[in-house]
């Protein structure tokens, strides 16, 4: 009876374990970032749940620079992403969906009108104007609803950031972004106040700390930009804006349609060279950094404050005014950001109290000339590193054992990085029980950094991509006595981008149904160790705007993904509404008429499977519904030809 079941299930298209001999066949490009034992295990496994769907992956591992050229050129039908996390999610990642530089434009370029890649630009460009935050939560919906019903992003899995850390350490406060690692928070235990930290980078394991200037990028590493800058504003939890050079502030609306910012800044704070925070430095901050050439999208233009800027300037030596030239809602957001807008001394800029922020700019000089606009930035770097923040930068030993000071224009190869707790810090001095310097360690591998953790000459690795899944549930679970390791919530979602623009991924069909084929759960505990969260949208549910219930779903369901690879279901003519866009599915885009052919069908199939069983359990009982007609041999009948009532009758 099971393989009548089983072939009425499988000619209602739902077959348990289904190879996909019966589905559509495609061949699909799926590029990864060569050297990432993580992401090659990933794409092992996704490209074996798409084969069980007639999807024949083949993975091309490129170099970092490699991978971006094919990203922005759209030669790929798959690629591995992540949101950006908090505080950039989601105003910020969408905006890079409309970057030429950005994986998502190329992708975007294949959507179906008239939610199309304008459709999209034109709402995303919209929201961020927006103040009534009623009307900003109905806007982001419908855009997050209309991206996410055309399928172009596979949500894999929540981000959780770890921190493996020796128990003669407590109190450590898990980082509320990426590459936020709060070591202030940290108390000591037993023994020395000096910690040894493996800390995760942009690459992965820690190899330098970059320029360490405030004001530009790579080389540079968030997480040490965050510990040595700070900006006007802090970061909170919940996504709550707090002070921080900046003590307050108010808003007006302007008569141009803009708004003016008027920041009562933070008096009595030093820098770590001795320098005196005023208005005086944090326009010369602005002014570097917003200087008109540098304002495009090759530079700082890739978020979009600087192009809401209108003006900015002092009055008095604590009063810091900015005017924007229209509404920008993200604007205390943005100002939270770990780069380019933290603040560093004046004394660091070429020119001191005189300088000139276009030819004597703090951008990097490898920069050169910057122009625009008739406008040229002439960039010279900076000559020392100096900020706010509770961490002051001490050295660097080189590879080769060297010991140097950076002053923010080179970027060696460092074995160790020193920082100690800035005494003169605004919030005060740490405590008495609270770490005093940090040594920042390089290690040659996530083994290298686990055997330390376990000889105890190394206090603690903090980030993504310093120890191996399996390693950090190792003390998780195994070193509870010698360690204990905090996550973080879900910061960021790990993404699948399908190339909408290019074959045979441009086909809504075959995007829903690798969307439904891969196996989440299953990918989480082999090569994550269990320690992430499947998810079914772009961006985590903690992100502004985001806790939005978005249909249809895009969870793992194997008897779905086989509908809709099969020809005749799955690749069926879409039903469109009223306005000529495909209509918006309750159940993933299956036409109805499908999906009462296949119930039907299931339910004939149960019925058939329950009447067997029934005339089995007859049979065995000697009572069969169903027997050879009685011979009338012998038989008394009545008048009316039927057997005479006196007469037993089998039954």
């Amino acid at each position: 009876m099971s393989k009548i079941a089983g072939a009425l299930l499988a000619a209602a298209g739902v077959a348990a374990g289904a190879t996909g001999d019966d589905c559509r066949k495609h061949a699909v490009d799926f590029i990864i970032l060569d050297g990432d034992a993580t992401v090659a295990a990933i794409e092992d496994d996704i490209r074996a749940e798409l084969a069980k769907v007639g999807i024949t992956v083949t993975a091309r591992k490129l170099k970092k620079d490699e991978l971006n050229g094919n990203m922005t050129a759209g030669q790929y039908n798959m690629v591995l992403s992540e949101t950006w996390g908090p505080p950039y999610d989601p105003h910020s990642f969408a905006a890079a969906w409309l970057q030429p530089d950005e994986a998502h434009f190329a992708a975007f370029k294949g959507l179906a009108a008239p939610k199309d890649r304008a459709w999209v630009q034109g709402k995303v460009n919209a929201v961020l104007g927006i103040e009534d935050a009623a009307e900003r939560e109905a806007a982001w919906k419908e855009i997050l609803t209309a991206t996410h019903e055309q399928a172009i992003d596979l949500p894999l899995y929540g981000k959780r950031i770890p921190a493996v850390l020796s128990n003669r350490l407590s109190s450590y406060r898990a980082g509320l972004q990426q590459f936020d690692y709060p070591l202030h928070t940290l108390r000591v235990e037993t023994g020395s106040r000096t910690i040894t930290v493996a800390p995760g980078s942009q690459t992965g394991l820690f190899h330098g700390v970059g320029r360490l200037d405030a004001h530009s990028y790579r080389p540079n590493e968030f997480w040490a930009n965050n510990m040595v800058y700070e900006g006007l504003l802090e970061y909170g939890p919940g996504g709550e804006i707090l002070p921080s050079l900046a003590k307050s502030w108010k808003v007006e609306e302007t008569g141009a349609g803009g708004e003016r910012y008027t920041f009562t800044l933070r008096e009595g704070v030093t820098f770590h060279d001795g320098s005196d925070w005023n208005c005086a430095v944090a326009k010369m901050n602005f002014d570097n950094v917003m200087a008109a050439p540098l304002t495009t999208g090759d530079w700082h233009g890739w978020y979009q404050l600087p192009a809401a800027m209108a003006s900015w300037r002092c009055v008095g030596d604590f009063e810091f005014v900015v005017e924007l030239n229209k509404k920008y809602y993200p604007f205390l957001q943005e100002l939270t950001y770990i780069r380019p807008l933290r603040m560093q001394s004046m004394n660091t800029f070429v020119g001191g109290a005189a300088n000139n922020a276009l030819n004597q700019n703090s951008c990097p000089s490898g920069w050169g000339e910057v122009k625009n606009d008739g406008v040229t930035v002439t960039c010279v770097g900076v000559t020392g590193i100096a900020g706010t923040g509770r961490w002051r930068y001490v050295s660097t030993t080189t590879t080769d054992g060297t010991e140097v000071v950076q002053d923010g224009t080179n970027a060696p190869d460092a074995q160790k990085v020193v920082m100690e707790r800035f005494s003169g810090h605004w919030a005060g001095a740490a405590a008495a029980s609270e770490v005093l310097r940090v040594e920042f360690v390089k290690y040659g591998s996530h083994a290298e950094v686990k055997a330390a953790l376990e000889d105890g000459s190394l206090d603690a690795a903090i980030g993504d991509g310093v120890l191996d899944p399996e390693d950090v549930a190792h003390f998780r679970t195994a070193k509870r006595i010698s360690h204990h390791v905090s996550l973080t919530e879900v910061l960021q979602n790990r993404l699948v981008i399908l190339n909408a623009a290019r074959a045979p991924t441009d086909d809504l069909e075959v995007r829903k149904t690798i969307m439904h084929a891969v196996d989440k759960g299953t990918i989480i505990d082999r090569e994550l160790a269990g320690l992430a969260e499947p998810v079914d949208a772009a961006f985590p549910r903690s992100a502004p705007y985001c806790d939005v219930d978005l249909s249809p779903r895009w969870a793992y369901d194997a008897e779905k993904a086989h509908l809709l690879c099969r020809p005749g279901v799955g690749g069926a003519v879409p039903s469109v509404n009223q306005t000529g866009a495909p209509a918006a599915a309750s159940d993933d885009g299956l036409a109805a008429g499908y999906i009462v052919l296949i119930v039907m069908a299931c339910v004939a199939a149960v019925a058939a499977l329950v009447f067997a069983v029934f005339l089995v359990s007859r049979e065995k009982q000697g009572r069969p519904v169903y027997m050879p007609a009685p011979s009338t041999a012998g038989m008394a009948f009545s008048e009316a030809g039927k057997p005479a009532p006196s007469e037993p009758v089998e039954a």
